[in-house]
Parts: C-alpha cells; structure tokens; sequence
C-alpha cells in the first residue's frame, strides 16, 4: 500500500462519519500536522478535567468511565461493520483496543501520584524512542536528542523527587503510547474511516470496566461523575484519537511520534489553567525547546520528504503491516 508524501499531497483527510462534505473538507483543511496538534490540545485539557474527577471515581474509575462513554459514542457514530474483515484485522483492533486500555490505565495510576506535567514529561519519552527508531534520517535523532533534553528540562533537571511507583506508571504509559502509534496507524490503513478506533475503543472499555467498577462501585453512577466522566470521554479520546487516527493515514511515525513531544508544554499550559500549576522559568525554557524540536522535525519532514513514499520511514523500521 502506498501513499501520498505529505509534502505534496492535496487530499483531505476522510471524515469519521457519514458527514456533510462541508465538514469533511473543513477537518482535512487542517492538514495531518494541525490534526495531531488539534488532538493534543484536547487530551491534555481532559488530563486536566480528569486529575479533578479523581477524587470522586478514583483513578481506575475515570479510566472506565473515559473508555466506556468513548466507545458508545464512537460505535453510535461510525456503525462499524462488523463482517467482511480478516482475522488478522481483528486481531490487529485487539491489540489497538489492549494498547489504549493499558496506557489510559497506567496514566491515570501516574497522575493520582505525580503532577500532570512531570507525568505527561515521562510519558513522552515512549514515542520519542520510537522516533528515533522508525526513522531513516539522521537528522531526526538529532531533533529526538533536542527534545529529550527539553523533557527532562521540564521535569526540573530530575526525577528524584517524585513518587517512585508513579513514575514506573508514568514511563510505563509511554511505553504503551509508542505501541498505540503503531497499531493505530496499521489499524487506520486496514479499516475504513474511524471503524477500527470503534471497535478498538470498545475493546478496551471491555477490559477496562471490571477495574472500575471494582474501585469505585456505584460511585460511577453519579450524575455529575458521569457528566464529567463523558466530557473526559469527549476530550481525552473521541476527539485525539480520531483526529490522530487520521493524521497518521498521511504522517509518517517518525514524524507523528516527535510532534507528541509538544505534550508536556500542553500538559504544563492545562495544568495551568485548569490546575492553578504555575509555569517556572525552567519549565518555560523547556517548553521553547520541544516546541523547537518539533518545528525541526516536521520541517526536516516535508524539506526532505518530496518524491518519497510516506510509508518508506516505516518499511525501514518493520513497521508497515
């Protein structure tokens, strides 16, 4: 399967749903990079929203519910079909639907125990790694490296000083946010529209459900948990999700996993905002840098990329499927 280098490509990106033209073509106007950048901005104001929910459903509570209200929606608006599809196709949504559970649950374990910024700072470096190792530049290691430095930066030059178990948490969900790149990509490429994140987000709230109803009970069924546990949904997994799902049909990995390192600016501007977290000038610093080596990234990207496959990046690592 080939297609269009990003560079020169001129086709929007397909709508989630059945749509009126007019939407699809105001979602593909955005163009692959403001899709990721969209999707960070969303999930990392519901971060923010679901830190002050954790006390009323518990961590394992807001992930249940986040999964749960998520997959509804999305299996309402796609009406995925269910027939027609291989078995390794199914088995490539269960991996998706595996990869979104565990890192929905071992984030959500990190910030009940760390800020949203440090977290979100030890999260990142998953898809940094596998920037490095899905590319076939090596000027991206470079940008990596920049932003690497960024990321530690951000976290106040160390970790030392935060709770242990929630930074294993926190690096375990990054290790599980360089899988869902992978699987979200080969998922996109196998099934049409966002049919696959439907099932995929169905799978995962499966999963998920039990653990929540364990730790919280009935508490889940509060009104005003469940109101703000769907608006978590809406923020932190209908809208990303989708919007990297699509993003990814025409953004080579290398590329998408070094833009989620503008996560932690967006986690430290939420946690600002919504969480009275103060920036300091070392965070500030810090920010200037990944957004730097972002910039370098995708502009490396699209200077470099004309008259190229998108997928060769991702041949090169093993990773097309």
């Amino acid at each position: 399967m080939t297609t269009p280098d990003t560079a020169t490509t001129s086709r929007p990106a397909p709508s989630v749903s059945p749509a009126p033209a007019g939407a699809s073509h105001r979602l593909g106007s955005l163009g692959p990079v403001g899709l990721v950048l969209a999707g960070g901005i969303s999930v990392q104001f519901g971060g923010a929203l679901a830190v002050t929910l954790m006390p009323r459903a518990g961590a394992l509570g807001v992930v249940a519910l986040r999964l749960l209200v998520a997959a509804v929606v999305l299996l309402l608006v796609c009406r995925p079909r269910l027939r027609g599809h291989s078995r390794t196709d199914w088995g490539t949504v269960v991996v998706f639907g595996i990869t979104m559970a565990g890192m929905n649950g071992l984030f959500y374990q990190a910030v009940d125990r760390i800020p949203l910024g440090p977290a979100v700072t030890l999260e990142v470096l998953g898809p940094l790694a596998l920037s490095v190792l899905a590319s076939r530049r090596a000027i991206n290691a470079v940008w990596a490296a920049l932003a690497l430095a960024g990321v530690f930066l951000l976290g106040g030059g160390g970790f030392d000083s935060l709770d242990p178990t929630g930074a294993a948490f926190a690096l375990g969900a990054g290790a599980m946010w360089a899988a869902y790149i992978v699987f979200s990509a080969r998922t996109g490429r196998r099934f049409p529209q966002a049919d696959g994140l439907a099932l995929a987000m169905a799978v995962g709230a499966v999963l998920f459900l039990p653990l929540g109803i364990a730790e919280s009970g009935a508490k889940l069924l509060d009104p005003v948990t469940l109101g703000l546990g769907a608006a978590v949904a809406l923020l932190s997994s209908v809208l990303p999700y989708t919007l990297e799902l699509l993003a990814l049909r025409r953004l080579p990995a290398s590329t998408f996993a070094i833009l989620m390192s503008l996560e932690p600016a967006l986690a430290a501007t939420a946690g600002f905002l919504v969480l009275d977290q103060a920036l300091t000038a070392m965070q500030a610093a810090a920010i200037a840098l990944v957004i730097a080596a972002s910039m370098g990234a995708v502009r490396t990207q699209v200077g470099g990329g004309r008259g190229r496959k998108k997928t060769a990046a991702l041949e090169g690592a093993g990773l097309e499927g």
